[in-house]
């Protein structure tokens, strides 16, 4: 399937990289179906509206930046999602002209269903995370211990 982008003009994409989200992404509604496109050799990926071309978003691994990042993922998201085995976290990254000003929605990941191709943003609600955590943490190590 090609699909146009503002970054990359048309782009070639497979079925297989095509996510579903039912009810689209809050604030986009109308997008239901996005490609992901990952980008080779980083925690990074676009994901593009196959519609829209200037529809997509930054996502990065939330994993890679905080590895103490969890949450409980609820009966009923992962039932909506039929995810039984393989689950995929994403979260949205705002870049900044000072890379070190970027920040990613912990708050909000985007959860992947990759074996049947589903998605959607979920808010974790009582969570101690919110929409902009630095994206480049910098926690010095003083006397053994870090200044975080």
């Amino acid at each position: 399937m090609i699909i146009e982008t503002l970054t990359w003009g048309e782009l070639e994409v497979k079925e297989e990289q095509i996510y579903h989200f039912p009810k689209g992404i809050p604030g986009f509604d109308e997008e239901t179906d996005f490609a992901l496109i990952a980008m080779a050799d980083t925690p990074f990926w676009v994901l593009q509206s196959v519609k829209e071309q200037s529809h997509s978003f930054l996502l990065g691994d939330p994993f890679a930046f905080y590895p103490s990042y969890e949450f409980e993922l609820p009966d009923d998201e992962a039932e909506e999602l039929q995810i039984e085995t393989e689950v995929m976290v994403c979260c949205i990254i705002t870049l900044k002209e000072e890379i070190e000003q970027s920040t990613i929605n912990l708050l909000a990941p985007i959860v992947l269903n990759p074996v049947g191709r589903t998605g959607k943003q979920i808010v974790l609600h009582r969570a101690p995370y919110h929409t902009k955590h630095n994206l480049l943490q910098e926690q010095p190590v003083i006397d053994g211990k870090d200044g975080g």
